[in-house]
């Protein structure tokens, strides 16, 4: 339209051409700087939750950070992939997030990728971008999937034994009443203990103790390699989700079975990380 009007404003000499094709080219000049300066020195990071599962959609935090001394941050729209978080106003010096729901396809180390962000500020004319590379590493776990092994245990480690531990939890016996502590199970309060100290009390039950299980990764009868891998894992997450201890025999190596937040992380990266181009036959 300014090279249209600027054409018909040579060609008439009309004053009124003129004045309109100037002031278009002066929106088109301040857009252009308060564009640029809107995307100027900003940075942005990425986190994800300490567990993420290929195929599994999960919160993803997106934050900007403004370091500008001044002009805030109009209309940002970051995106990674196919995700897209807006940012409407974002002040000089200082930060705003925003959860996204994001899910990696694969299993194994991802990147999150390129993000870009773009903008329409002052008048929307233009759309503006600019790209930042995180060189920031994800560790996805592969997906859970739900399955059956039979005869994959160890038969001396199988599900037989049970017996009440020493560790408080919300299974066996009743070990003492203590005072309630917010995020205790509502079920679990001694009504009656309640009402003759005036105070809430809570139950406090012996956990059960579980023979440890072994899998032997190789045994599985299952054929296809990722669904092998998908379904140790959810065997996995779900015996130490009862608190029964498990292991994982890869090969000649062998994980020994443990139920804490540690060995569950060590046997899922020994998962993730085998590798992709195996075979499909199981020994």
């Amino acid at each position: 339209m300014s090279i249209f009007l600027g054409l018909s404003a040579a060609n008439t000499g009309n004053n009124l051409i003129y004045l309109i094709t100037a002031a278009l080219l002066g929106f088109m000049g301040v857009s252009g700087i308060f564009g640029k300066r809107n995307l100027s020195r900003l940075e942005v990071s990425i986190e994800v939750p300490p567990e993420v599962f290929a195929g599994v959609e999960f919160p993803m935090k997106i934050t900007i950070v403004n370091r500008r001394s001044f002009l805030p941050g109009f209309l940002l729209n970051c995106s990674v992939g196919q995700a897209e978080a807006l940012f409407p106003f974002v002040d000089a010096k200082s930060a705003q997030y925003k959860l996204i729901p994001f899910q990696f396809s694969q299993r194994g180390v991802q990147l999150a990728g390129d993000i870009d962000i773009c903008s329409v500020f002052p008048f929307n004319f233009f759309m503006r971008c600019t790209r930042l590379s995180l060189p920031t590493e994800f560790v996805v776990f592969p997906a859970p999937k739900k399955c059956t092994l039979p005869g994959t245990y160890q038969q001396d480690m199988a599900f037989g034994g049970e017996s009440p531990s020493d560790q408080t939890g919300f299974e066996a016996d009743i070990v003492s009443i203590r005072n309630y502590v917010q995020g205790d199970p509502l079920k679990y309060i001694s009504w009656k203990a309640t009402a003759r100290t005036g105070k809430l009390k809570t139950k406090e039950l012996s956990s059960m103790s579980f023979d440890p299980v072994l899998i032997d990764f190789d045994k599985t009868g299952i054929m296809d390699m990722e669904q092998r891998i998908s379904c140790v894992t959810y065997t996995v997450l779900s015996l130490i989700k009862r608190n029964i201890p498990v292991g994982l025999k890869i090969n000649d190596k062998v994980i020994p079975p443990g139920a804490s937040h540690a060995a569950r992380a060590a046997l899922l990266s020994a998962l993730t990380m085998l590798p992709k181009d195996t075979g499909n036959t199981a020994a």
